[in-house]
């Protein structure tokens, strides 16, 4: 029988090879958009690790829960400003009114 850690490590290493060969086939013009997308995934992800910080009441458990939390958060709020920011650069410049 095969140890459940040495599997999550086979399965870790795997998804990073493929993730890094998808993640360096997309055009630069689809990156923007494509991240924008990931948001809401990483908004499920903060869900998650609230959910994952009331159910053990140990701290160890507590600390990851919470640097998640952290992580995920700062993860949607920068990938939301690139959205803006990306958007803004479509915007029509606001003319200026004759007085």
């Amino acid at each position: 029988m095969l140890d459940p850690v040495v599997v999550g490590v086979v399965v870790f290493v795997l998804a990073s090879f493929v993730g890094f060969e998808l993640i360096t086939k997309v055009p630069p013009t689809l990156h923007t958009p494509l991240m924008s997308g990931s948001n809401a995934i990483s908004g499920i992800t903060i869900v998650g690790a609230i959910i994952a910080t009331g159910i053990e009441n140990d701290v160890v458990a507590g600390v990851f829960a919470f640097l998640a939390v952290a992580a995920a958060t700062i993860n949607v709020v920068g990938g939301f400003l690139v959205t803006d920011r990306m958007l803004g650069m479509f915007r029509r410049p606001k003319r200026e009114e004759p007085e």
